[in-house]
């Protein structure tokens, strides 16, 4: 896996790379090595936020984590992004879908996916055509309530979101 870190507000000292280099090094049984993950650690006030993006194969896996000591926050992002990953993994599978960046033990080995995925926020996103159920997984990937999307079979702009329960809606457009 490659790894980038950079910095907002704050100067990437050789404890902090290290830390980050150590905490998603766990991840690398779950990728391929070619694996690009995108690390940017800020500082605002008393809030240190590091967040971690993974882009594989016309998704995107990621995760912010906030705290008042950085370490923590490295911590707690490691964890999140493991849990995702395990989650998401058998409707990754039951798609079939192209294993991609993911490593292929980690496809193979089941996991339970009745963990509960903390929902957080982005500010941009491409639209681009998907089928709804793929728009649902990369909803859930993102950590987002909603996701717009392009539908692949009406050509149609509509929105996916998680509702109670743990399902999901499909808002379509009426003409």
């Amino acid at each position: 896996m490659k790894i980038t870190i950079s910095g907002r507000n704050l100067e990437v000292t050789e404890g902090l790379r290290a830390a980050v280099n150590d905490k998603l090094s766990k991840l690398e049984r779950f990728f391929s090595p070619n694996t690009e993950i995108l690390v940017t650690l800020s500082v605002e006030k008393e809030r240190q936020k590091i967040e971690v993006t993974i882009p594989v194969k016309g998704n995107i896996i990621r995760s912010e984590q906030v705290s008042n000591d950085m370490y923590v926050s490295i911590d707690l992002v490691e964890e999140i992004i493991e849990r995702q990953l395990k989650k998401y993994k058998n409707k990754l599978s039951d798609q079939q879908k192209n294993g991609g960046s993911f490593n292929p033990e980690f496809l193979e080995k089941e996991y339970d996916d009745q963990e509960e995925v903390q929902i957080i926020r982005t500010k941009r996103f491409g639209i681009k055509p998907m089928y709804p159920e793929d728009a649902c997984i990369q909803m859930e990937l993102l950590g987002h309530n909603f996701f717009m999307f392009r539908n692949a079979e009406t050509d149609e702009v509509n929105v996916v979101y998680k509702r109670k329960g743990n399902t999901f809606g499909l808002i379509e457009p009426e003409f």
